[in-house]
């Protein structure tokens, strides 16, 4: 695993606090290596007889693996070689491009270390998904609720890992509705690729559970999922002829520039490329 420590960011910090969690620390689960990840690492290297000096290097990360058994969760469902060469030979697209697009694209790892796919929840999204469904937001908009139920975006509720399905389950149980927990499930972006639940039916799932159903089983069905949209939405063009900033612009939609996607793509490919 990475070395990472103060001000560290990326994938392996969201899965150290994936792992920090899942033994009671109480932080989010942001990506970045901040004071709140810092103290907690202190803390659990200072109960384990470790050097104290928040920096996860060899030993915690063993320590880390050892108490919250992480392998044993995932047993058989990341993605193989043989995924990408079916997913490539599929939709017509270069090997390389595959694994680009799947190294920038995807969170790192569909599945939290308990098991479950990983999940954001979007309270501004829940609001448009409950109008669709004819119930008025409006009215259960109140201070127990501000946290998941809101009419415009904001970063400010997000909690990261686990905790995000907090979010999920507080939301469903805004009302004993049926029609609030399919709003919900609909309002949250799933597994590697985050796509969110409101596409199931138009990519071709029968209902909202049952795509939710599917991205619990593999990340297999995450890739899945992505092959349907970029097919529907009209990027698989754009894959095929590794016109990466067209394709980011169709996929991240116009924001894509700010986080470099085309850029890093590219570079993926260059690299990716040198290895077939």
């Amino acid at each position: 695993m990475q070395y990472i420590r103060l001000r560290s960011r990326g994938s392996s910090v969201s899965f150290l606090q994936e792992l920090l969690g899942k033994i009671g620390y109480q932080i989010p689960s942001s990506g970045y290596f901040g004071a709140e990840t810092e103290a907690a690492v202190k803390d659990f290297q200072m109960k384990h007889q470790l050097v104290v000096d928040g920096e996860v290097g060899v030993k915690t990360w063993t320590l880390l693996f050892d108490k919250t058994k992480p392998a044993e969760v995932f047993g058989e469902i990341f993605l193989g070689e043989q995924d990408l060469i079916d997913f490539g030979n599929r939709y017509q697209v270069d090997l390389a491009a595959v694994k680009a697009v799947n190294e920038v694209e995807s969170s790192g790892k569909g599945f939290l270390v308990d098991g479950r796919p990983k999940i954001l929840f979007e309270g501004h999204v829940f609001w448009r998904q409950l109008k669709a469904r004819g119930i008025n937001p409006e009215e259960y908009a109140n201070s127990s609720n501000n946290t998941v139920l809101y009419k415009s975006f904001t970063r400010k509720h997000y909690l990261g890992g686990a905790r995000e399905f907090d979010r999920l389950e507080q939301a469903a149980r805004i009302s004993p509705n049926p029609i609030f927990r399919e709003a919900a499930l609909a309002s949250a972006s799933w597994g590697s690729y985050q796509v969110m639940g409101f596409h199931a039916i138009p990519l071709g799932y029968s209902s909202v559970q049952q795509f939710v159903d599917e991205m619990h089983k593999h990340e297999r069905n995450h890739l899945e999922v992505f092959g349907r949209y970029i097919l529907k939405h009209g990027c698989l063009a754009y894959l095929q002829s590794k016109n990466w900033a067209k394709f980011a612009a169709c996929y991240n939609g116009p924001a894509y520039a700010q986080n470099k996607y085309d850029e890093k793509m590219a570079k993926a490919y260059l690299k990716f490329s040198k290895q077939n």
